[in-house]
C-alpha cells in the first residue's frame, strides 16, 4: 500500500472494503473454526434429543452418520452457492445479491439459537445448509466485488483482504469458542447464531456504498454513475488513465456477452489462465495447511501441554496466520504475486520435509516436539504471507470482466469440492501414512511451483487487458509460430522468383 495519504484519499474504498468482508469471506472463516469449538456439544445434543424422543442410547454408527451430516452439509450448500452466483449476479448485480444472501445467514442464525429450545438437531442441519450457501455465494460475490471498486495500485491490497477476512473470521471463532465466553454446554447455540450479527451489520450498511465502477461503465454504460462511484470511493484526483482502461475494456465486452462456464472453458483466449486457476486453486487445498491443523493437537500434547490449555495455543496459530495476512496485505503491491507464489511454495516444501523428519523423531529427544511448534508456525506464516495472500488477486487478475464470474464460480466450486474430499479422505491417509503423509502434499507444492515459475507472468500494476495480452502470447503461440513460418515462406518464395 501506498503513503499515509493513500488513507485519507481512499477512505471511502477502505470502509467498503471493511463491509464487504464482514460480510464476505468472515463469515467463512468463522463457520469453520467455530464449528470444531462446538461438535462435543452438538454430539450431546443429539444424543440427549434421540433418548428423549426414542427413549434409548442413540448407535455409534447413526451419531456420526448425522454428526458427518451436519459437517459437510455446509461444503454441499457451499458448491451449491457458488454455482448459482454467476447466474444470480448477472441477473441481479453483485450489490442486491449480496444484500440478500446476507438473509440465508441471519435465518441460519436462528434456526440455531433456537434448536436447544425446541430440540430439534434438524434445525442445525438446515441451517449448516443455508449457511453454505451463503458462503459460497458470498465469497464469490465479495471476490468479483473487490476486484473491481479498487484503482490499478491498490488491487493487490484490496484482493488480499479476501484472505485477511477469512483469518479475521478464524480468530474470531476461536476467541468466541473459548470455554470463558461461548464455548459452553449452555451457550453453544449462541456461538452458532451470533455469526448472523455481520450479515445484520453487511445488509444494513452496503446500501450507503455504490456499485463497482467496472460493472457501472462496462455492463450498465453509465459514464456519470461510474465516475461518482469513483469520486465516491477513490476521492478527488484525476482517474482518467483508470477510465481509459475500462473503456478499452468495455470495447471488448460489447463484442463478448458474459461467459458461461461451459463457454470460458472451451474458449482459446483463456486456455492458459484457465489452467492456471485450476493450479492455484488446488494448491490451496494441497498445500498441507489442513495437515498442519490436524496434527497440531497431536503436537502440542507431545510437547507437554495440558488439554484445557490447548485451545489457547490454537489461537496462537489462528492469530498468526491473521497477522501474517495483514503483513501480506502491505507486501503484495511491493514485491507482486508472482514472487510471494514462488518464494512461498518453495519454502513451504522446505518446512514440510523438515517437519516430517523431526515428527519422525519426536519420540527420541525432548526438545523435538518444541522444534515441531516452531516448524508449525513457521509453515502457517508463510502460508499466510505468500500463498494464501496472493492466490485470490491472481484469482481476479487473470480474466476480464465478461469472464470473471464463471472463473470464480470455477475456483470456488473447486475450493468446496477439495475441501469436502480432504476432510473425507485425508484422516485415512493419516492414519495409513502417520507424519509422511506431508511428502505427498511436498509432491504437489513442487509440481504448482514448476508449473506457475514457467506459465505465470507477473500482473502487478498492469490493467485486465494488458494482462490478457501477455496471455495472448501463450494462448495463441501455435498459431503465431504458423503465421511467422507462412510469412518467411512467402517472402523466401518472392525472393526465389525475383
Amino acid at each position: 500500500m501506498g503513503s499515509l495519504s493513500d488513507l485519507v484519499q481512499f477512505q471511502g474504498l477502505f470502509l467498503m472494503i471493511f463491509i464487504l468482508g464482514i460480510g464476505g469471506t468472515f463469515s467463512y472463516g468463522f463457520q469453520v473454526s467455530m464449528i470444531s469449538y462446538s461438535s462435543l456439544y452438538i454430539k450431546n445434543f443429539i444424543n440427549d434429543t434421540w433418548q428423549e424422543r426414542h427413549h434409548s442410547v442413540i448407535g455409534e454408527q447413526t451419531l456420526t452418520l448425522l454428526w458427518s451430516s451436519i459437517v459437510s452439509v455446509y461444503s454441499i450448500g457451499g458448491f451449491l452457492g457458488t454455482i448459482s452466483s454467476r447466474y444470480l449476479s448477472a441477473k441481479y448485480g453483485k450489490k442486491k445479491c449480496l444484500m440478500y444472501n446476507n438473509l440465508l445467514l441471519i435465518a441460519a442464525g436462528f434456526l440455531w439459537g433456537f434448536s436447544k429450545m425446541a430440540k430439534s438437531f434438524e434445525m442445525i442441519l438446515i441451517g449448516r445448509f443455508l449457511c453454505g450457501f451463503n458462503s459460497g455465494l458470498g465469497c464469490c460475490l465479495h471476490g468479483q466485488y473487490i476486484g473491481e471498486i479498487s484503482p490499478k495500485k491498490l488491487r493487490g491490497f484490496t484482493s488480499a483482504t479476501l484472505s485477511l477476512f477469512v483469518n479475521m473470521g478464524k480468530c474470531v471463532g476461536q476467541i468466541a469458542g473459548l470455554s470463558e465466553l461461548l464455548g459452553t454446554e449452555s451457550l453453544w447455540p449462541l456461538l452458532m447464531a451470533v455469526g448472523g450479527v455481520a450479515a445484520v451489520v453487511q445488509m444494513v450498511t452496503l446500501p450507503l456504498f455504490p456499485e463497482s465502477p467496472h460493472y457501472l461503465l462496462i455492463q450498465k454504460e453509465d459514464m456519470e454513475g461510474c465516475q461518482k462511484a469513483m469520486k465516491q470511493l477513490w476521492g478527488e484526483g484525476d482517474h482518467q488513465e483508470e477510465i481509459d482502461a475500462m473503456i478499452k475494456e468495455q470495447a471488448t465486452a460489447k463484442k463478448i456477452k458474459p461467459m458461461k462456464v461451459l463457454e470460458l472453458i472451451k474458449d482459446q483466449s483463456f486456455r492458459c489462465q484457465l489452467c492456471l486457476l485450476v493450479v492455484i486453486s488446488l494448491s490451496i487445498q494441497l498445500s498441507g495447511i489442513g495437515a498442519i491443523y490436524f496434527y497440531a493437537f497431536d503436537v502440542f500434547e507431545i510437547a507437554g501441554f495440558a488439554q484445557d490449555r490447548i485451545p489457547y495455543i490454537s489461537l496462537g496459530t489462528g492469530s498468526c496466520e491473521f497477522f501474517s495476512s495483514i503483513l501480506c496485505s502491505f507486501i503484495i503491491d511491493k514485491f507482486g504475486r508472482r514472487m510471494l507464489l514462488l518464494w512461498g511454495y518453495g519454502l513451504m516444501a522446505f518446512v514440510l520435509v523438515l517437519l516430517t523428519t523431526i515428527l519422525s523423531l519426536q519420540h527420541q529427544f525432548f526438545w523435538m516436539p518444541y522444534c515441531s511448534i516452531v516448524l508449525i508456525f513457521l509453515f502457517i506464516f508463510i502460508f499466510a504471507t505468500g500463498p494464501a495472500g496472493a492466490s485470490f488477486p491472481l484469482m481476479i487478475e487473470l480474466f476480464t470482466q465478461s469472464s470473471r464470474s464463471s472463473a470464480l464460480t470455477i475456483s470456488m466450486s473447486l475450493h468446496w469440492v477439495g475441501l469436502y474430499m480432504i476432510g473425507m479422505i485425508f484422516p485415512y491417509i493419516a492414519k495409513s501414512l502417520g507424519t509422511f503423509s506431508f511428502l505427498i502434499f511436498t509432491g504437489f507444492i513442487s509440481i504448482s511451483w514448476l508449473l506457475i515459475y514457467r506459465f505465470l507472468p507477473e500482473t502487478k500494476d498492469k490493467s485486465f487487458m494488458e494482462i490478457k495480452e501477455k496471455f495472448n502470447h501463450l494462448n495463441f503461440r501455435k498459431k503465431c509460430t504458423q503465421t511467422m513460418e507462412e510469412n518467411l515462406s512467402n517472402k523466401s518464395t518472392e525472393c526465389t522468383k525475383l
